[in-house]
Formats: C-alpha cells, structure tokens, sequence
C-alpha cells in the first residue's frame, strides 16, 4: 500500500487518475436545442437552474448516504483481495513454478530425444522444395515445383 502523502488530503483534485472522466453531468453536455426548435429564455434557464441544484442536492444526499458504508466495501474488499494475493495466490503460484521445473526440464529431454531428430530429417528431406508464384498463372495448375 502506499503510504499517506499527509493527513490532509487534497480536496480540490478528487481524481487526480482521471478515472471517471467519461461522467459528463455538466448541463451543456446532456440538454441542446437545435436551431430550429427553441423553448422560451425563461423556460430554458429555469431548466437549466432546476437540472444543476437537483443534480446537486440528488448527489450529495447519496454521497452522505452511501458513500461511507460503499467506502467500507471496498475498503474491505481490497483488504481480502491483497489478503489473498499476498499469502495465498502468489505463494501457490511459485510451489506450482517450483515443482513444474523438473518436469519442464524431463519434457525438454524427451522432445529433444525424439522430435528434434524427426524434425531435422523432413527438413533435410524438405531443403530441395522452392515454390514460384506466377500472376498470371492459371487456378488449377500447380506451383509446387520439386
């Protein structure tokens, strides 16, 4: 874990990773009259002062709400899933690496005592072979010349 930069945390720049910049609530960005249909002036900055406190207020109210018992969550949720991967996962995954080693190096020795002398034989068998492409040559002939 990273330790606090200090006990004051920044509050002005509250995603500082840029992790949720798809969000667009911004009143501009959601509501747009095109030219040819426009309610009255009065209507629309009403709209526009309704949209921007109920946003407001909506959002705040959940975030006291929710965000503390959300915030418990996952902080105990990432606490079980470093948990896990510190003393669990990461341990199993180097006895599974550690154990897996000699039977890499039996499967090595067995391919290289059979397939490796197979393999050299059809590519001696094969060095001749070469193969021309021909633009205008017909579909049904064959390239293949020996």
């Amino acid at each position: 874990m990273k330790p606090d930069s200090g006990v004051r945390e920044d509050l002005e720049d509250r995603d500082p990773n840029k992790l949720n910049q798809h969000i667009q609530i911004v009143w501009d960005d959601i509501v747009g009259e095109p030219e040819g249909a426009r309610s009255p002036e009065c209507a629309w900055r009403l709209s526009h002062i309704c949209f921007k406190h109920t946003r407001n207020w909506c959002y705040t109210l959940l975030a006291v709400i929710a965000a503390p018992p959300c915030a418990l969550l996952l902080g105990c949720g990432f606490a079980c899933l470093a948990f896990e991967q510190i003393w669990c996962t990461t341990p199993c995954l180097r006895c599974f690496k550690i154990y897996l080693a000699s039977l890499r190096t039996l499967v090595q020795s067995c391919m290289a005592a059979t397939l490796a002398p197979i393999m050299e034989a059809v590519g001696h068998l094969c060095r001749h072979i070469r193969v021309n492409i021909r633009r205008d040559a017909p579909e049904d002939r064959d390239l293949l010349i020996v």
